[in-house]
């Protein structure tokens, strides 16, 4: 079933305000290739369903450069046709990849993560801060390398400029520890998500 024109217009929206306003440009161009236009999504259950709304009401917003963001919490778009993809420049393949690092089945976020460039520009560190705060483990390995000695000082600007946002994030990752893996990591200093927040914080690369 074909969306409507005023709601794909919203996603639009939505989506050109979730990137600085440099930027405008490549995500036009990459929401051209997004299929706005297919609600039939594979959900958890291995089934398709007809979903209503693509991209979920609930927001995150943050300080970027000075420059206020709105990223949508989650997304159900199924991925583009990989042909159209082959067409983008790499800026605008990793506005894609941050697109669907906000996808709701987690294969599809890791999968996003491992495409985006090891020593991307610094418009994707709030896409991939988000992901130290959510409970898929087999994220921070990934993360880990993209939080290097190229992009450190990115990590450490972008939790200086958003400190509350930062700190609630750096708790999430402790609940999600002391919830799900602490039985694995007897003490936070195990634990990956914890060693990557405290090289951002202190800026040490990684040896």
């Amino acid at each position: 079933m074909a969306l409507k024109g005023n709601i794909t217009f919203e996603y639009e929206e939505r989506l050109i305000k979730a990137f600085p306003s440099e930027l405008t440009g490549d995500v036009k161009k990459v929401i051209q290739i997004v299929p706005f236009n297919d609600n039939e999504i594979q959900l958890h259950d291995g089934r398709f369903h007809k979903v209503g709304d693509l991209i979920h009401s609930d927001s995150f917003s943050l300080k970027f450069n000075n420059e206020s963001l709105t990223i949508p919490y989650r997304l159900y778009f199924n991925e583009p046709n990989p042909e159209l993809e082959i067409g983008l420049t790499n800026r605008q393949k990793d506005i894609l990849n941050c697109i669907y690092l906000r996808h709701f089945n987690g294969f599809i976020r890791e999968k996003r993560l491992k495409l985006i460039s090891d020593n991307a520009d610094r418009w994707v560190v709030p896409y991939v801060v988000k992901l130290l705060g959510e409970y898929l483990y087999e994220l921070l390995p990934v993360i880990d390398k993209k939080v290097n000695e190229y992009t450190l000082e990115y990590y450490f600007e972008y939790a200086n400029e958003n400190q509350k946002y930062w700190q609630q994030t750096e708790s999430r990752m402790i609940s999600i520890w002391d919830l799900h893996y602490r039985s694995r990591f007897p003490k936070l200093k195990e634990y990956i998500g914890y060693k990557i927040i405290k090289r951002i914080k202190k800026r040490t690369p990684n040896t």
